[in-house]
C-alpha cells in the first residue's frame, strides 16, 4: 500500500464526514489508482464517532476509538502508525480539516521527485478571518454550513479558497512562498516516521501542544530529507472548538505560551522553523487561490 492517512478526532461528529469526503477517491484528483487507506483515530470523544455517518470514499476507512485516552493525541497517533500499511504516512492531527482536490496528487508527485520528501500543506481557516477573530464577530457553525452550501461544496473543492483565510502566523503579508513551521497535513515516509521515533509523547498537553510543529521540524531537519511546500493546495479548518483556534485571542496567547514553554523544556530551544531550504511544488488553480491578493493592497 502506498499511503496511509491518519486523521485524529475529538468530539468532531459534524466535521469528520466532511474531512473524509475531501479524502475521497472521487474528490482527490489522480487518486483512481492510488492504493491508500484512512485511519480515523477517535481520541476519547465523549460521544464516539458513528461510522454510519461516514461517506463512502472509495478506500478503506478504519475507525478506532481510544478508551481512557490521554489529553494529547501523541500515543494514539503512534499506535495508529504502527497499524498503518502505507509506505507514506499523511498525518492530520486536527481531523476537522478539509483538503483541496490536488493534495494527494502533488504530495505523491513530490514523493517521486525528491529524495525523502517531507511535504507540508498550507493551513487555512474556514471563514473571513483567522477563527480567533471571526468567532468574536459572530462566525459560528451555522455560518460555516451556509458558506459551504453557497459554494456548493464538494462539487468544486477549489472554491474553498473563496471562503477561507490563510493562517498568517503573525506575518503581515502572506504568499505561497512564506516558509511554514506548521502544517495540519504532513506527508513523510513510514521509514522516516519510524526513524524519528514517531510523535514525541513528552508533548502531553491537551491537543498535543507543539507536537505537530515538533514532528514537522524534526522531519525537515533530518539528514537526507527534502522539505517541500505545496502551492495552490490547502487544508481548511472547520470550526469545532479547538484548543487554540476557536478561543479568544487572549486565550490563544495563554495557550500558546504554555505550548512554547513546554517545547523549550523538551528541546532546549525555541526555534520552531527548519533552517533548510524549502522546495515548492504546485500551481494556482483559481483566481481565489492567489492568496497574496488577500494582503492589504493586494500584494
Amino acid at each position: 500500500m502506498k499511503l496511509s492517512v491518519i486523521l485524529v478526532a475529538y468530539d468532531m461528529a459534524r466535521e469528520i464526514p466532511r474531512s473524509l469526503q475531501s479524502l475521497a477517491r472521487n474528490f482527490q484528483l489522480g487518486s483512481q489508482d492510488l492504493d491508500y487507506e484512512v485511519l480515523v483515530v477517535d481520541n476519547g470523544s465523549p460521544t464516539p464517532l458513528d461510522p454510519a455517518t461516514f461517506p463512502d470514499i472509495g478506500a478503506d476507512v478504519i475507525l478506532e476509538y481510544v478508551e481512557n485516552a490521554s489529553p494529547s493525541p501523541a500515543s494514539a497517533i503512534n499506535n495508529a502508525a504502527q497499524r498503518a500499511r502505507g509506505d507514506v504516512i499523511c498525518l492530520m492531527i486536527d481531523g476537522a480539516h478539509m483538503l483541496t482536490p490536488g493534495v494527494f496528487q502533488l504530495a505523491m508527485a513530490a514523493d517521486r521527485a525528491f529524495d525523502e520528501a517531507v511535504v507540508a500543506t498550507r493551513y487555512f481557516f474556514m471563514g473571513p478571518d483567522e477563527q480567533n477573530r471571526s468567532i468574536a464577530r459572530g462566525y459560528d457553525k451555522a455560518t460555516e454550513d451556509t458558506l459551504l452550501k453557497d459554494i456548493k461544496w464538494p462539487e468544486d473543492g477549489y472554491r474553498l479558497f473563496e471562503v477561507g483565510t490563510p493562517f498568517r502566523a503573525g506575518a503581515k503579508n502572506i504568499t505561497w512562498f512564506n516558509k511554514m513551521f506548521e502544517s495540519n497535513c504532513i506527508f513523510l515516509s513510514r521509514a522516516l516516521f519510524d526513524k524519528l521515533g514517531g510523535c514525541d509523547e513528552k508533548f502531553d498537553l491537551p491537543g498535543g501542544g507543539f507536537l505537530n510543529l515538533d514532528l514537522y521540524k524534526r522531519a525537515a531537519d533530518a539528514a537526507g530529507t527534502t522539505p517541500v511546500q505545496l502551492v495552490g493546495e490547502g487544508s481548511f479548518h472547520q470550526l469545532h472548538g479547538g484548543t487554540t483556534t476557536n478561543v479568544s485571542m487572549d486565550q490563544r496567547k495563554a495557550q500558546t505560551d504554555k505550548y512554547r514553554q513546554q517545547y523549550l523544556e523538551i528541546r532546549n530551544t525555541d526555534a520552531l522553523m527548519t533552517d533548510k531550504n524549502v522546495h515548492f511544488l504546485g500551481h494556482l488553480p483559481t483566481q481565489a487561490s492567489k492568496i497574496h491578493l488577500k494582503n492589504d493592497g493586494g500584494g
